[in-house]
C-alpha cells in the first residue's frame, strides 16, 4: 500500500531544535557555562549546528527570526 501523505511548509529552511547535555560539549563551551547543565542546540536542515540557548522557547524565537522554520528533534 502506497499512501501519500501532504506535508504544509512555509517555503523557509527548517531549524531543528534539539535538548543536549552541557556535559557533552567540548571543555572550551562547558567552561563558558558555568552552572548550566541543559541547553537546545538549533541545527540547519544539513546537521551544522547554529546556535546554542539555555530556553526552548528562545531557540524557537531565534529560529523564526532567522526566516526559518523550527521543528523540535527528540
Amino acid at each position: 500500500m502506497n499512501s501519500e501523505f501532504p506535508i504544509k511548509t512555509t517555503g523557509r529552511p527548517i531549524a531543528y531544535v534539539r535538548p543536549i547535555k552541557a556535559s557533552d560539549l567540548p571543555e572550551e563551551i562547558r567552561d563558558q557555562l558555568p552552572g548550566v547543565t541543559d541547553l537546545y542546540a538549533i541545527h540547519h536542515e544539513e546537521g551544522e549546528r547554529l546556535a546554542l540557548v539555555t530556553d526552548r522557547t528562545m531557540a524557537f524565537v531565534m529560529a523564526r527570526q532567522n526566516d526559518m522554520e523550527p521543528v523540535s528533534v527528540h
